[in-house]
């Protein structure tokens, strides 16, 4: 029996085949022992009363029925969402107008993108440290610069209202964040083609034509992507509420993952706080492929 010459012998393949498999295991593994075994223990813990210390009792969905009735829990969930909105647009009103600005072609246009970038490689924990303190109403840097100004008698208290406190987080998330979705934005505005833009130009289209019928339509990948990103990274924000509101005033600016903490490590309630993660992933799952539908649907079938 011959075999075909465009088509390779079978027993050709086999080795192939294995080679792929072996380069894929350490990869499952990861997968296997970082997410689907704490993925099933977290299910496994919020079908029962798990305290942090002592025995844990089998109670079924008795964790979920109580989720319905916490209001606490629903206060931060609209919090959360309010907040992802919020600096979600806060986020794209500041990369996109960078983007555009170290997309023009000058010579300084690659040290702007390393210094608009380079507040991302700080962790948040540590941007909210060094935050806490620039606020500091008696030694931080805010303060003191307003006084030398005379622009005010008092130092300022923002972190103790609401409003005020909600404006300092998305100001300080903006600075910090502002430089990867301005990263993302720039790749899908150097991949609109630059025939089309001159082919506009000669037809007499100013620059607003321009961006609002080609460039936005083209990119439209790059933006529904940082989107996504920017809704997931918002609504599992933590680290900056719990370093610098702590929570407050008056418990106003707790986030759905600052409830599961406080349920699980103050409140030592492990199963409760398995629960409650469980229902935050699946909203983020049912979010995250909204938006991902979106992002596989092509322009002329919206």
């Amino acid at each position: 029996m011959t075999v075909p010459l465009d088509q390779p012998a079978p027993h050709t393949r086999e080795p192939h085949q294995w080679l792929g498999a072996f380069f894929i295991v350490p990869s499952l593994i990861m997968i296997g022992v970082f997410f689907i075994v704490p993925l099933l223990m977290t299910v496994w813990m919020s079908l029962h009363d798990w305290p942090l210390l002592g025995r844990s009792s089998f109670i079924g969905l008795g964790n979920f029925v109580e989720i319905m009735g916490d209001s606490q829990l629903w206060n931060s969930v609209g919090f959360t969402m309010l907040y992802t909105v919020l600096v979600t647009l806060a986020l794209f009103a500041v990369a996109f107008p960078l983007a555009l600005l170290v997309d023009r072609p000058l010579r300084a246009a690659g040290f702007f993108r390393t210094i608009y970038f380079m507040p991302v490689v700080i962790g948040f924990g540590a941007a909210s440290t060094l935050w806490l303190w620039l606020l500091n109403p008696d030694s931080g840097v805010f303060a003191q610069l307003l006084r030398s100004l005379h622009l005010v008698s008092a130092a300022p208290r923002p972190i103790e209202s609401f409003w005020p406190a909600l404006g300092v987080i998305i100001l300080m998330v903006v600075w910090k964040s502002a430089g990867f979705t301005m990263v993302i934005l720039l790749t899908g505005l150097q991949s609109v083609p630059g025939e089309i833009i001159e082919a506009a130009k000669i037809d007499g289209a100013n620059a607003w034509s321009r961006f609002r019928n080609i460039t936005l339509p083209l990119m439209r990948n790059s933006v529904l992507l940082a989107l996504v990103l920017n809704v997931t990274s918002s609504m599992l924000a933590f680290d900056q509420f719990f370093v610098i509101t702590q929570g407050g005033p008056q418990n106003s600016t707790i986030t759905a993952v600052f409830q599961i903490y406080l349920a699980s490590f103050s409140s030592y309630r492990l199963g409760y706080g398995s629960a409650l993660s469980l229902v935050l992933l699946v909203v983020l799952v049912a979010i995250s492929s909204i938006q991902l539908a979106f992002l596989r649907t092509r322009p002329e079938e919206s």
